[in-house]
């Protein structure tokens, strides 16, 4: 596919008018020639790399049963080896992002994102500084992606980013891929070179199996010296909105709580 958009981390063709996903085509770019199988003594570092290589017939194998499991948004394999297909990615982010304000907000949502860009910012809470704005994105929103098997995780979290038009840095997000085991959600944080495409081929279209979560890059201590000073501005406005509303609801809390006690000493009062 091609696209008058375009991204420094290859992704083109954001589709602004799907109402159900997002497509994240591939460039030329993108469908590099494949790996040749590694040498014996290269098989280990190339585990460590990230997840194991399938050989072209299991690939075949592999995509033909993927695809008997669905009814649409399958995978497909190209000439060279490499194949495409969709993943769907959860936004969970608990911290607010920074977004480009090129105009005024509405009572509707950020007018100024576009209609696809809203799709998970309306109904938030944002604060303007300059020609930034911070949102809180709601929990669990999600977008499906069309990409390559050569796609890697930092690609994907710079095209979500680039979706969103999100100035944050990104290297302060994560992609984690989500299994549920045993009736537990565990997480684990992919690497940067990591596939996601070759991870979700492998674990079938099941999301219960395998799913995938946009979330903070937790390290520890948060590293200040990241953030730009519109978006630490931006932070300072947003806590002192908070502040005032938890003093707020804690003041009305103690404020019936104080009514009822002396209505009880009125109440036994000779």
């Amino acid at each position: 596919m091609t696209s008058s958009n375009s991204m420094s981390s290859g992704y083109c063709s954001l589709d602004d008018e799907s109402e159900d996903f997002t497509f994240f085509t591939a460039k030329t770019s993108f469908f590099r020639k494949p790996k040749q199988a590694p040498k014996p003594n290269e098989a280990k570092e190339d585990e460590d790399k990230g997840t194991k290589e399938l050989s072209k017939e299991e690939v075949k194998a592999r995509i033909q049963q993927y695809n008997s499991q669905v009814s649409e948004n399958g995978m497909k394999l190209a000439s060279d080896g490499t194949y495409t297909g969709f993943i769907k990615v959860n936004l969970r982010l608990s911290r607010p992002v920074t977004v480009s304000a090129v105009e005024s907000l509405s009572s509707d949502g950020p007018t100024i994102l576009g209609k696809a860009a809203t799709e998970c910012l309306e109904g938030t809470d944002g604060e303007r500084t300059d020609k930034r704005t911070s949102f809180y994105l709601p929990s669990d929103c999600m977008k499906q992606l069309h990409l390559s098997s050569v796609t890697t995780t930092r690609e994907v979290i710079q095209g979500l980013l680039k979706k969103f038009m999100v100035l944050d840095n990104p290297c302060k997000f994560a992609l984690y891929k989500q299994m549920h085991r045993d009736g537990q959600d565990l997480f684990q944080k992919l690497p940067l070179h990591e596939r996601p495409l070759l991870l979700r081929l492998k674990a079938g279209p099941d999301l219960q199996r395998l799913s995938f979560v946009l979330k903070e890059n937790e390290t520890g201590e948060v590293e200040w010296h990241a953030f730009s000073i519109p978006e630490l501005q931006n932070f300072l406005v947003i806590l002192g909105k908070e502040e005032t509303e938890r003093v707020r609801a804690v003041e009305q809390k103690y404020s019936i709580y104080r009514q009822k006690l002396q209505k009880a000493l009125r109440q036994h009062d000779p």
